[in-house]
């Protein structure tokens, strides 16, 4: 008694080919429209995120620019000038009567 088992797989690919083909069709759809809700999902997180990191660059870079321009106030403030100036260079105020006044008509 050797009685051959149906292959089951064969069956159910037939009988679909054959008489499911409108399920099938929408099981193709579903699995479809499924794959692109993932796609587009895991696309607007990376964006959100991409987003977020950006927003952290600016305000790093924001705060890097205020420092800059509190450097720069402080360096070019008159009284620094005018301490380097005698320091290193040797420098002194003229005296009035060596001063030469030019004037543009």
């Amino acid at each position: 008694m050797s009685a051959s088992k149906p292959n089951l797989a064969k069956i159910i690919f037939f009988d679909l080919l054959t008489v499911g083909r409108v399920p099938l069709l929408l099981l193709i759809c579903i699995f479809v429209s499924a794959m692109a809700v993932v796609l587009s999902t895991h696309m607007s997180r990376q964006a959100i995120t991409q987003k977020d990191m950006a927003l952290v660059e600016r305000e790093q870079l924001d705060d890097e620019w205020r420092n800059l321009m509190l450097e720069e106030t402080a360096l070019a403030e008159h009284s620094r000038v005018q301490s380097l100036a005698k320091t290193e260079l040797e420098m002194k105020r003229p005296d009035s009567d060596k001063e030469v006044v030019i004037s543009l008509k």
